[in-house]
């Protein structure tokens, strides 16, 4: 089992991947030279974790994508995973709500535990329907359901035996506020969600999420199809959702790392390179590969 981080103390390194090509054991990064802007407000110190990956593997049939993961998430904290494709980043979040269970011939091994309760959520005793009633994940294209904008966001709601209408329509309002769209939909509450711009569908998407009250918010590249104005919003919303929700975010765009997140785990060939606090994974990583990687230097 992997040592599990204490309340208000500094993240420490995770263990390491093999040195990459190029690269020796002990061999120390140079400031990397990269103009990469981010909040210096975000925190450098780890709250206690919500989840942790603890010598987490993962195989789709004979391919061993992910190798024995410890990575902490902290609570109410963002935190990123970065990479170039195929590196294991998505791999690695889906595993949190088990949508690889929808898939043949893969296996888990290892945990993710999951606090307060200490729930292995890969664990073969746990029911991956009980799971994803805890976490809420949003995807990189905008999938809303093709119904009316309350519906969308009362859909897991009703699942979960709520049918009140009072009850409903006070949760998707404060789903809709809580995701920074209600006042864009409040005239538009039966209307198609699908007539919707992107950004905004995937804010409703996102409150769709956030009406469940997750414990654990997952976010797969969700701005990679919108335009910069959608972006920015998603971004400014992700910021203010850790008061809340605990965050883990993938995403291909490190400027959007830096901006967003209070951690960053850097992956290569399903490996966890590197994982600190952001403002030192890109000003002063430990590692090489970490360093040309943000650099541009492959990737």
């Amino acid at each position: 089992m992997a040592t599990m981080l204490e309340p208000e103390n500094v993240l420490p390194n995770q263990k390491q991947a093999a040195p990459m090509q190029g690269e020796t054991r002990g061999q120390k990064a140079e400031t990397p030279s990269v103009a990469i802007a981010f909040d210096e407000r975000k925190a450098t110190r780890a709250n206690a974790p919500k989840a942790s990956a603890e010598k987490l593997n993962f195989w789709y049939g004979t391919n061993h994508a992910l190798k024995d993961i410890d990575i902490p998430i902290a609570e109410n904290q963002v935190t990123a995973l970065i990479g170039p494709s195929g590196c294991g980043k998505s791999t690695f979040l889906r595993c949190f709500n088990r949508m690889h269970d929808l898939q043949p011939a893969t296996k888990y091994q290892g945990a993710i535990t999951l606090r307060p309760d200490n729930v292995n959520l890969v664990g073969p005793e746990t029911d991956p329907i009980e799971v994803r009633m805890r976490i809420g994940m949003v995807f990189q294209k905008p999938n809303p359901f093709p119904k009316s904008v309350f519906e969308n966001v009362a859909y897991g709601l009703k699942l979960r035996g709520i049918n009140n209408r009072t009850e409903l329509a006070e949760r998707v309002e404060k789903a809709l506020r809580g995701a920074a769209i209600w006042d864009e939909v409040k005239d538009r509450l039966n209307d198609s969600a699908l007539a919707l711009s992107g950004g905004q569908m995937q804010r409703v998407c996102i409150a769709r999420a956030l009406a469940t009250e997750p414990e654990l918010l997952l976010f797969d590249e969700p701005t990679s199809a919108l335009d910069p104005i959608a972006t920015a919003k998603i971004e400014e919303l992700i910021t203010e959702l850790r008061q809340r929700v605990t965050v883990l975010i993938v995403t291909h765009n490190m400027q959007q790392a830096a901006r967003v997140s209070d951690f960053t785990a850097f992956m290569y060939l399903g490996e966890l390179v590197e994982m600190d606090s952001t403002s030192k994974i890109f000003t002063n990583p430990s590692k090489k590969a970490t360093e040309d990687y943000i650099t541009g230097r492959y990737g």
